[in-house]
Order: C-alpha cells, then sequence, then structure tokens
C-alpha cells in the first residue's frame, strides 16, 4: 500500500500548506499550529509517500561474558519483527531486564540458543516459569544445539511440570548453514560457528514483499481492488479499449528486506563473512581487544578487530560488538581498535535499542 498526502493551499493560515492524510490507516502526527485540515483548500496538491516499515528492530538485553560484573548482564536479545519477539540466548536476569525495558514475556514464540553455556542459558528456567505464571497458553518454541535437550528436561521436569503450554525444542546442527525456521515473514538460518563447544549463530531475513501499487494508477484506469493483489504479484492490467498497462508501470519497487546476524561465541571464523555477506546488522562477539589475541585463542573467542574484520569481509551496513570479558575497564579502546578496520561499529549496551533500516 502507499500513502498519499495532500498539501492543501489555505490562505487564512500563517502556514502556505498544510498536510493531509489521504484515504489511508496510518496515523500521521501534525506540526502543533498548524491546526489540522481546514475546510477551505484553495488548491490541492497530492504528493505520494510509501508507508512506513514494519519495525525490526534489536533490543540488547545482556552483552557481558562468563563471569558476572556489575556493569553487564549474561547475553541475551531481543528481535522484534512486526509484532513478535524472537529471544536470542537467555542469561540470567533476562527477565527484570524485560520488565525494565517494557518488553512482554510473552511476547516471545521463539527462542534461540547459541549453545549450552551457563551464560547462555541460565535465565531459561526462570522464564519459562514466569510465563506459566502469566497465564500463558500459547506453545514456546525453543531451537538450539541438541547439548541444550537434556538441560532443558530437568528445567522441565523439576520446575514446570503441570503449566497450561507446552515446550518444544528444535534441535540445531551446528556444523551446517541451512534454514532451521520460516513463517509468512521471516526466514532463520543457521551460522557453524567454533567454540569449546558445538555452537551456532543465527541469521534473520525478512521474506521479501510485493511491489508497491501506484495508487493514482488506480485511479487512472479504474483497476478494482479485487485486482491489486494480481499486479502487485507481477501482472499487468489491460483497459477497456485492450492497451495493456505493463506491470512495472503500475508499481514502484518493494521496500528491501532487512537482515540480522548474530554471532557468539565463537574463535575468528573468515567463513562466517560468507554466510552474513551483506547483512544490514551484524552481532559479532568480541570478548578481547587485540593486544589479548593469545587469550582469545586458547578460549576460542574472538577479538575486536578480528569483528570488525568480519564485518568488512562481509560488507555489513552495521556492526555491534558485545560480549566482553570481565577483564575489560574500558570497551571505548575495543570500538576504537575495531573501527580502524570497520568504521560503522556500535558498543552493546544493556537497554540499547538498534532499529534495522
Amino acid at each position: 500500500m502507499r500513502l498519499s498526502l495532500y498539501f492543501i493551499r489555505n490562505f487564512t493560515s500563517p502556514f502556505p500548506f498544510v498536510l493531509a492524510p489521504y484515504s489511508c490507516n496510518y496515523s500521521l502526527p501534525l506540526w502543533e499550529g498548524w491546526g489540522g485540515v481546514l475546510s477551505f483548500p484553495i488548491s490541492v496538491l497530492r504528493f505520494p509517500f510509501l508507508p512506513p516499515m514494519e519495525p525490526l528492530s534489536l533490543h540488547i538485553l545482556g552483552c557481558g561474558s562468563a563471569k558476572p560484573t556489575l556493569r553487564h548482564q549474561p547475553s541475551s536479545q531481543i528481535l522484534e519483527l512486526r509484532g513478535k519477539y524472537y529471544m536470542i540466548d537467555c542469561g540470567e536476569g533476562v527477565q527484570t531486564t524485560m520488565q525494565r525495558l517494557g518488553l512482554g514475556m510473552l511476547k516471545i514464540g521463539h527462542i534461540f540458543i547459541s549453545h549450552n553455556h551457563g551464560d547462555h542459558v541460565f535465565g531459561l528456567p526462570g522464564l519459562i516459569s514466569t510465563m506459566a505464571l502469566l497465564g500463558r497458553t500459547a506453545q514456546l518454541h525453543i531451537h538450539a544445539p541438541e547439548e541444550v535437550e537434556d538441560f532443558l528436561n530437568v528445567v522441565l521436569k523439576t520446575y514446570c511440570e503441570g503449566m497450561d503450554y507446552e515446550v518444544h525444542f528444535h534441535p540445531v546442527r551446528t556444523r551446517e548453514h541451512y534454514l532451521i525456521y520460516e513463517d509468512r515473514s521471516t526466514e532463520v538460518w543457521s551460522i557453524p560457528l567454533n567454540h569449546r563447544v558445538p555452537c551456532a549463530g543465527f541469521l534473520f531475513r525478512e521474506k521479501q514483499a510485493l511491489p508497491h501499487i501506484r495508487r493514482e494508477m488506480i485511479e487512472a484506469f479504474n483497476i478494482p481492488v479485487s485486482q491489486i493483489n494480481n499486479i502487485k504479484a507481477g501482472a499487468s492490467w489491460q483497459t477497456e479499449d485492450g492497451t495493456v498497462i505493463p506491470h512495472e508501470k503500475l508499481t514502484t519497487p518493494a521496500t528491501p528486506a532487512r537482515s540480522y546476524a548474530y554471532c557468539s561465541d565463537t574463535r575468528y571464523c573468515p567463513k562466517v563473512a560468507k554466510m552474513v555477506q551483506g547483512v544490514n546488522l551484524l552481532y559479532h562477539e568480541a570478548t578481547f581487544p587485540h593486544d589479548m589475541l593469545v587469550q582469545a585463542q586458547k578460549t576460542m573467542h574472538t577479538t575486536a578487530l578480528e569483528a570488525a574484520n568480519v564485518a568488512k569481509e562481509a560488507n555489513a551496513g552495521k556492526l555491534v560488538i558485545g560480549h566482553y570479558s570481565a577483564r575489560i575497564k574500558d570497551e571505548q579502546s575495543m570500538l576504537k581498535e575495531a573501527k580502524s578496520v570497520f568504521t560503522n561499529v556500535i558498543l552493546a549496551q544493556e537497554g540499547l535499542k538498534i532499529d534495522i533500516i
């Protein structure tokens, strides 16, 4: 759907034009003092706008590593897409952080766990239990390496018997890059990572939307509503006199699909860049600065410099680094290090919201 706005000329107002939406369901704020749409338009100029994109936002719940600190929570994120919440990793403290940020726990339909280390799974028992206390009835799906299933079964048997909702476990093959989940709007792909235990990252891709229909063409050629979806899907239109109006003239290109990749925990893996090529936003662990490369290699983690190299090779739009070691006191130095290779870098922080556009 396109959005048309009227620029309405009003000679009695100190402002020469005001905006009014034309036949749309979108809520548009008007600047205070414009007074809305007046009843005496002298001239009307129509100007087409594309509708706003559905929100695709990343919420950082935790960006620390294994050892707890007062500065950071263990790893967890919420990816918000079209009113759905996809949780990625579930370290301790996620419930209080979500409440503090105003994120509803019951909106989570799928949880994606990268690997079976405590700083990525210890939030699951409390979260699953609290969802039951909140009256959840919808199924909850957990996608994770098979090693997580034993831990989950203990949690469900010990703390969560008699719940009014079901928890379904979906094993993720950590050595393959493949489609692990899809719905009407989203695909999720696994990203094989290299850590001390089987580990996978996740690539979230929007499915490509159909082109936008041009409202002026609908009116110009009297196209019935019943044919709009056919035209979006690629059909042309034939007028009463037999003239064929091509699909390309009737539509404008669809809004480009967006993508997000999550890569934690892993040692430096150049092949990851190929799997996330062109991603809009990349989260890559940067547990250590590069002057601690030996420690990073020993623990099978990545440095800030190496994370930036992955982003550069992937032609990513933006890089977020996190999973900071408790030893790190100055994260700004890691940011500077990463920016020496890839300029568009953000430091993850609890409560940070990033809109992916």
